[in-house]
């Protein structure tokens, strides 16, 4: 004899429309994390043009200054700066070099003793 619907278990009943309803909000949760995901790999490519145009800069920035301090190194530069600003600077004449003789560093035997302490026969304090 045929049974009534009314007898069958709730989750027979329910089973299938619960599995439909999952299977939906998957798919609708894995949608919406694509079109997430889109999104931000958008975001992160306009970060990387505006970044990449900044680098530009900055990489002109630094040749542009390295040439100058290259060019305000030039002796011909500095004299010309110190007869701008009168600081009346002029170069060192041979009476006002003095120069020092170093030995070398073999000398002395090799040796170099820089500190004494007395001993006294008891370790140190840490």
């Amino acid at each position: 004899m045929a049974r009534n619907r009314k007898n069958q278990a709730l989750e027979v009943r329910f089973g299938p429309p619960l599995k439909v309803a999952f299977l939906l909000l998957a798919i609708g949760a894995a949608a919406i994390g694509y079109v997430w995901q889109k999104s931000e790999i958008g975001q992160l490519a306009k970060q990387e043009s505006v970044r990449e145009i900044r680098l530009k800069q900055l990489r002109d920035d630094n040749d542009r200054l390295v040439k100058q301090i290259a060019d305000l190194h030039e002796p011909v530069r500095l004299d010309q700066r110190v007869k701008e600003l009168n600081l009346g600077l002029a170069p060192a004449q041979p009476g006002q070099v003095v120069r020092l003789a170093e030995s070398p560093a073999g000398a002395g035997g090799g040796f170099r003793q820089l500190a004494w302490r007395p001993a006294t026969g008891r370790d140190p304090a840490p």
